[in-house]
């Protein structure tokens, strides 16, 4: 029996109906849940919230260095003004004593508090603030959203999927045993993705998978990994939150009335995505939480996919046009 790694998935806006609140990364919450160890027993507790009110110290954040958390998904939602310096250093802090740290945003300036964040902050690309040292990906790349300005990268609609090039070795979050690559090839797409870099002064950091505009052509990063050193925990830098958010996952999940694409629903049609962008859920928790990536967990979510997809590769062989997929079948 081993005693459950807790994680805190945290957004930086206060409760709201019509945004991106907690309640909308359920899926994922419930997800890193439902995961067992050998004897059964869970292998993360998951506390899912939002912050309180600005105008006062986050009762969680502000002391998240004095927690029992072992690592902290950070959903930066704002406009700018999610998090206060105090905030920003005690999540500093947090990390330094050894608290993993995996913080995601979305276009344009959604989520630019973090700049100050001690190491993570600096893989941040904005529009208004550290913005990329490399002038030339400063464009509008979404050009179907006219009203969100750069960096916008355009991997394509929410509920469909994007595949992704690894880049370097396959870093252990990316990992899957499973796959003749060894590697994750999906990852759920979105209209207008953030930047992220490696901070060129921190030789923890590289960046570990790329995606290619759908619109302009132009690659971009996805992801950046800080590898685990004395001065800090493991970290993960994303380009956009939207690669865990229920509405990516599930379309019919909704999102705030002030998202104005239409979505797809390629990503439920795939069993084979919808096992990749799980498994890369539960690498990256295992991997925050300083656990064995490889190690023994018990995935009831996984194995109905994997009987998904190998009914499917049956049904393909016997008859190639004739039968819908088995997410089909299921109702997605």
């Amino acid at each position: 029996m081993g005693k459950p790694s807790k994680i805190l998935l945290q957004t930086t806006i206060q409760t709201a109906v019509e945004d991106w609140s907690i309640t909308r990364f359920s899926m994922l919450a419930d997800y890193l849940g439902q995961l067992r160890d050998p004897d059964g027993d869970p292998v993360f507790e998951i506390v899912a919230r939002d912050r309180g009110p600005l105008d006062a110290p986050d009762p969680v954040l502000s002391g998240l260095e004095e927690s029992d958390f072992a690592a902290m998904w950070l959903f930066a939602v704002d406009v700018g003004d999610g998090l206060s310096a105090d905030e920003c250093t005690a999540i500093s802090r947090f990390r330094a004593r050894g608290g993993g740290l995996m913080v995601t945003r979305d276009h344009q300036d959604l989520g630019s508090s973090v700049c100050t964040l001690g190491g993570v902050g600096a893989a941040h690309h904005f529009h208004s603030k550290n913005q990329d040292p490399d002038e030339s990906r400063h464009q509008i790349d979404d050009r179907l959203t006219t009203y969100i300005s750069w960096p916008n990268y355009h991997s394509g609609a929410n509920g469909d999927f994007q595949t992704i090039k690894i880049v370097g070795d396959v870093h252990p979050v990316l990992s899957d045993a499973a796959s003749e690559s060894g590697a994750i090839r999906f990852l759920p797409s979105h209209p207008h993705e953030g930047a992220v870099g490696a901070p060129a002064d921190d030789s923890t950091a590289r960046v570990i998978a790329m995606g290619v505009s759908k619109v302009s052509g132009a690659a971009f990063n996805l992801a950046v990994a800080f590898e685990p050193s004395p001065d800090g925990g493991p970290a993960m830098a994303q380009s956009t939150f939207h690669h865990f958010a229920d509405y990516n996952w599930n379309p019919a999940a909704g999102a705030p009335s002030f998202v104005s694409e239409p979505p797809g629903d390629a990503l439920s049609r795939s069993p084979q995505v919808q096992r990749d962008i799980r498994l890369y859920a539960r690498n990256v928790a295992l991997w925050l939480a300083g656990r064995p990536v490889d190690g023994p967990v018990r995935d009831a979510v996984l194995e109905d996919l994997h009987q998904d997809i190998v009914l499917d590769e049956e049904l393909e062989e016997s008859f190639p046009a004739s039968d819908p997929p088995a997410a089909a079948r299921r109702g997605g």
